[in-house]
């Protein structure tokens, strides 16, 4: 194999810098009949610490050991020297002898997990929905009893999701980037007002008072897509843990993970199509506004999930870049619309305004949201894809 020591190794060093090279270093280096035993000694804290071989298959991948950074050890792909390094180092938890907890988990309790978070899931959707129809039954009442009932409807429905995402398969570990949660924000006050105040500046028509006559039923649908998200994100851990498993290198498990990515991004976004047209259906007020469209709740909704997807695995940066890439198109688009409503700056608003006549307002959100959902998309079909991104 005269190509596999182009490949430069990969290992930490044992202050947990990463050392670039010295995987390679050690694998060359003549003497020890066992290549194997340095590389154990290199990592012994990962493999300590493992509960299984792909556990380490995963962590070496993530040190940057390939597949052919395997063959310097004699070994075909990583999972097979995974497997070695997890028979000859003993487990951490074995040193406990007698103390250490040896009670089998009943089956029982990870369904009782899964049936908790996913009852969880549906609470944004009926506090969402609960809060709608408050709302309009309330049309009668003062200008501060709506704007009460509307401040605790906010409120709770942020408090549903709180409970919602904190556990779960869309759980993340740590805190989330504050600037992330300031980009959702942004995305979701559009959707209450953005096409509103698009339709107005850049249609000519009269400002839309109440934001809730357009924006209910795309909220509404955003908000019951959350259980459809979290099954996604379960059934893409699952079946990644079955690829782990299966597969016997980097590169075949790569090709069997993206496909499944694909696939269930495809099904929560036909999930996420059928909630959007039903919620239309059942409290209008989009189209015959002349604001909204499914396709943007669509575009947002998967926009959101990528972010999330790549965020719970450990990418929050470039799921902050994404949400921040459609807020840097939706914003500017607002703008040049407001500005076109001042004297002698008609010119400037011709773009959103041309766009706006053939498509409507919803296709500001549809293109914001699309463009930076297909570039997480292609992102997390990389990111996605690694072994060390599903420990």
């Amino acid at each position: 194999m005269s190509d596999a020591g182009t490949t430069p190794g990969r290992a930490t060093t044992p202050d947990g810098a990463a050392a670039p090279g010295l995987t390679t270093r050690l694998a060359r280096r003549p003497g020890p009949a066992d290549p194997v035993k340095t590389l154990m000694h290199s990592h012994r804290e990962l493999c300590e610490r493992a509960v299984d071989p792909l556990e380490i298959a995963a962590g070496l991948e993530a040190h940057g050991v390939t597949d052919r950074a395997a063959a310097r050890f004699r070994h075909r792909d990583v999972f097979s020297l995974a497997e070695e390094l997890y028979a000859r180092v003993p487990r951490a938890a074995d040193s406990g002898g007698d103390t250490a907890d040896t009670t089998v988990p009943h089956p029982a309790r990870s369904t009782d997990a899964r049936a908790g978070w996913a009852l969880r899931t549906l609470l944004p959707g009926a506090v969402c929905a609960a809060a709608v129809v408050t709302l309009r039954y309330a049309d009668s009442a003062t200008g501060g009893l709506r704007l009460a009932i509307g401040v605790a409807g906010a409120v709770a429905l942020a408090i549903a999701l709180t409970v919602a995402l904190r556990r779960g398969p869309l759980r993340v570990e740590g805190h989330t980037a504050r600037v992330s949660r300031l980009w959702v924000c942004w995305l979701l006050a559009y959707v209450l007002y953005g096409d509103g105040l698009t339709h107005a500046a850049a249609g000519g028509g009269p400002h839309l008072t109440d934001p809730l006559a357009h924006a209910a039923a795309p909220l509404v649908a955003l908000a019951f897509a959350v259980a459809p998200a979290a099954w996604c994100a379960h059934l893409l851990a699952v079946q990644a843990r079955r690829r782990l498993a299966d597969s016997r290198g980097l590169a075949e498990f790569a090709a069997r993970t993206r496909p499944a990515l694909l696939g269930l991004l495809a099904l929560y976004a036909l999930a996420l199509t059928a909630l959007a047209v039903l919620a239309e259906l059942v409290l209008g007020g989009g189209r015959d506004a002349g604001t909204g469209h499914p396709a943007a709740t669509v575009a947002l909704g998967c926009l959101l999930l990528l972010a999330r997807l790549l965020a719970v695995h450990g990418f929050p940066r470039a799921a902050a870049t994404g949400l921040a890439a459609a807020c840097a198109v939706e914003a500017p688009a607002l703008l040049l619309a407001t500005l076109g409503r001042v004297p002698g700056f008609e010119p400037v608003s011709a773009p959103v305004r041309a766009l706006v006549e053939a498509w409507g307002t919803g296709a500001v959100p549809a293109i914001a949201c699309g463009a930076a959902a297909l570039g997480l998309l292609i992102h997390a079909a990389v990111a996605l894809s690694r072994a060390s991104a599903h420990t």
